[in-house]
């Protein structure tokens, strides 16, 4: 049997920027414990647990008081996980959920009910996927009178394709990781231009999260110039995440240094308050 995969730092650095009151981190997952929560059989790895109570001492190391915990299929279809971590906050952390497209309406008007904002899916090179985009943007219908939104990893290369079927959403659509573009291809790069062009939809916003996953070498001088593009171009439709704890990585992030990125991704005082404040809020709806 295989060891267990460490995907996070134990020990992140502090962070070089304070956050303003209410910073809220739009992404973050969490593993287990096992012993409560096992994970899937069908899952591609097995990560060292990374529990509720590490993720909330992350937080408050580095200034942050809200959260949206997006389920992993390394917990497969059972968003338990998101739940009790959710309840345990008090309204401070909502949720992002993984469903199968046949899911309920009785299913989806609980999770609405319990915190969760969002499902989630993917288009992405090399995911096995079980359920079509047509099937995707039909479900949005169901979610509208939910006040739930559709998120997903959407990788840029499909923006110009997908666009006429993904205008058609009833709900917000929020993208994940920038469009997961490589850095080294440049900004003006059609697939990531492409992906932009969906940021001028209405309903239609973005993660500046993975500046670590275009760029693989810290302090992501590449993966920074992204974010920043996107903060400056689309301000009112971008909201951040770190991302912890970094599962299906090229290598263990510094939770600390990806903070002291937003000095360079937002180094306006406003612009900083409406990215990790005002948009979140709008957004996910936080009642605490």
């Amino acid at each position: 049997m295989t060891e267990p995969i460490l995907t996070f730092s134990r020990t992140p650095s502090d962070a070089k920027i304070k956050l303003p009151a209410g910073a809220t981190d739009s992404h973050v997952h969490i593993f287990g414990p096992a012993s409560r929560f096992p994970y899937a059989e069908s899952r591609g790895f097995t990560p060292v647990d990374a529990p509720k109570e590490t993720l909330f001492a992350l937080h408050k190391k580095l200034g942050i008081d809200r959260c949206v915990i997006v389920n992993t299929l390394l917990h497969g279809y059972d968003n338990s996980v998101v739940e009790d971590a959710m309840q345990a906050a008090k309204g401070r952390y909502l949720g992002v959920a993984l469903v199968q497209i046949d899911v309920t309406d009785a299913e989806l008007k609980r999770l609405a009910s319990v915190g969760f904002r969002g499902l989630r899916f993917h288009f992405m090179p090399g995911y096995k996927v079980h359920e079509t985009p047509e099937q995707i943007i039909a479900l949005t219908k169901r979610l509208e009178p939910l006040g739930m939104h559709l998120q997903l990893q959407l990788h840029a290369q499909y923006a110009k394709d997908l666009m006429p079927l993904l205008k058609q959403s009833a709900v917000p659509v929020v993208m994940d990781h920038m469009g997961r573009v490589d850095a080294n291809l440049g900004i003006d790069h059609p697939h990531f231009q492409d992906f932009c062009r969906l940021l001028e939809l209405p309903g239609f916003m973005v993660k500046v999260s993975g500046i670590d996953r275009i760029d693989s070498k810290p302090p992501y001088q590449q993966g920074i110039p992204f974010a920043n593009y996107l903060v400056r171009n689309y301000t009112d439709r971008c909201v951040w995440g770190s991302d912890w704890p970094h599962p299906n990585h090229t290598h263990v992030p510094d939770d600390g240094e990806l903070v002291s990125s937003l000095a360079a991704i937002a180094p306006k005082p406003d612009v900083l308050h409406q990215l990790m404040v005002d948009n979140p809020q709008r957004l996910y709806r936080f009642s605490a």
